[in-house]
């Protein structure tokens, strides 16, 4: 017995149609590729899935991506396009018991004679959310290819599935539609038999932007925004902005603080601040506290590009970064996101340099590579009464402020840790200064023998 029900089956695997008062975006569900909205580079002309679909070739494969950008859809249609046994499995409802009565069913198609053996495709939708004991259930079975899996997850699969299940599986990623296509969708719906073709609509292209813009590269949010829309619009026969303004309006944006778009949506504002953009890292900066990210999460991230990617070159980066996270700890949100902008500029457009930031990692590593050295004799501490007479601490030590220039040339470092520069100051900013100054102390100044 399949773990479909009769309304989840593809028309031609014995299920009946969506009856008539069912979401638009299910009575529109595409019934070949070529009516397959978005994912171009894996489902148009010469792309790999496309071919492996229609050479009936589909290996075991996770698709992953945002909601509403097409995964179940095209795994709907692989049922449609495969002579295999297509069975749908529940990561939520469904067991290990159930995963052992589809393993066993599998092995009885594949064990009839060779012309009439059939392959097995199971679906699971959802699959991030399998526990460790259901993945591991399945492995052995994708492995020796009783069933070819095919998981759909709004996930980062690298995050949610068991490591020797994804080495068996390819990726596909998902990316949300582009506004052309979701406009071209909208535009498929009104004329659809299925759709609203019997609504008779003329629509405004600037009401089918704004939907398409408002569902965020979402085509199922899209279309059940278009069926709202065309019922108001119904009387008149004329879907308008104004009436696409009143049925949606912004979305809440895509950013789930736990999820990859949180990574992604960070990742970008880091870089753009590295990258000397201030539109930019104030773009994403945005979107987060539009998103409700914690404001002090942002500002903490300021302090850290400010040492990582500026350090010297303009100590003040360091200030202004700190000035901004107490101003978000004293003043709040709103009107926090004020000084965060100031800072987010100021760090964008500052000089920029990584020499502290690669000093330290080479200071670790020599820390870490190497034995622990003993502590020079001229460098070690006198405050212990004796300690100079007694053991020699501090013997030969020079005091800077005594010499001219209030520099005096000695080793600071152990023995055999003098090989290369931990701190290489840039030629950025006030690192010029610095690296003016260090280059008149000690090349200019060898210690003596």
């Amino acid at each position: 017995m399949s773990l479909f029900s009769e309304n989840e089956l593809p028309p031609d695997k014995g299920s009946t149609p969506f009856a008539a008062n069912a979401p638009l975006a299910a009575r529109l569900r595409p019934r070949t590729l070529d009516e397959y909205a978005g994912q171009k580079h894996l489902v148009g002309k010469g792309a790999p899935l496309r071919a492996m679909l229609e050479n009936d070739r589909l290996p075991s494969c996770l698709f992953f991506g945002p909601a509403g950008t097409g995964k179940t859809t095209l795994a709907r249609l692989c049922a449609n396009l495969t002579s295999a046994h297509f069975e749908n499995f529940s990561a939520v409802t469904g067991g290990v018991a159930d995963v052992r009565r589809i393993i066993v069913e599998a092995k009885k198609r594949a064990q009839v004679s060779v012309a009439d053996s059939q392959r097995t495709i199971l679906f699971v939708d959802e699959i991030h959310r399998f526990n460790r004991a259901q993945q591991d259930a399945f492995l052995p079975h994708v492995e020796d290819g009783t069933v070819t899996l095919l998981g759909a997850t709004t996930e980062n699969p690298l995050a949610t599935v068991n490591t020797p299940l994804l080495s068996r599986c390819r990726l596909f990623r998902f990316e949300p539609l582009e506004i052309e296509e979701l406009i071209a969708l909208l535009k498929g719906a009104l004329e659809d038999e299925r759709g609203l073709r019997e609504y008779s609509l003329q629509a405004e292209e600037s009401a089918l932007e704004h939907i398409a813009r408002c569902a965020l590269g979402d085509a199922r949010t899209a279309l059940n925004s278009l069926e709202v829309a065309a019922d108001l619009a119904r009387e008149n026969k004329i879907l308008s902005l104004e009436i696409a303004e009143q049925t949606v309006s912004r979305r809440a944006m895509d950013y789930d603080k736990k999820g990859d778009n949180h990574y992604d949506i960070i990742s970008a504002y880091i870089k753009s601040l590295r990258g000397g953009d201030p539109d930019a890292a104030l773009y994403w900066m945005m979107r987060m506290l539009e998103s409700g990210e914690d404001p002090m999460f942002i500002a903490r991230r300021l302090v850290i590009q400010s040492s990582e990617d500026i350090g010297n070159a303009d100590p003040r980066a360091l200030t202004i970064a700190m000035s901004a996270l107490q101003a978000v700890e004293k003043i709040g949100m709103p009107e926090a996101a004020i000084p965060l902008a100031q800072a987010t500029v100021y760090v964008a457009t500052a000089p920029k340099s990584n020499a502290s930031y690669v000093a330290m990692h080479r200071a670790r590593d020599a820390v870490n590579n190497q034995p622990p050295a003993r502590v020079p004799q001229h460098l070690r501490s006198t405050a212990l009464r004796g300690s100079k007479e007694k053991f020699g601490a501090g013997k030969n030590y020079l005091y800077p402020h005594d010499s001219p220039g209030h520099f005096a040339p000695q080793e600071y470092l152990p023995e055999g840790f003098k090989n290369e520069a931990y701190y290489e100051p840039s030629d950025q900013g006030y690192e010029v200064h610095i690296a003016r100054r260090l280059a008149d102390w000690w090349r200019k100044n060898e210690p003596e023998a």
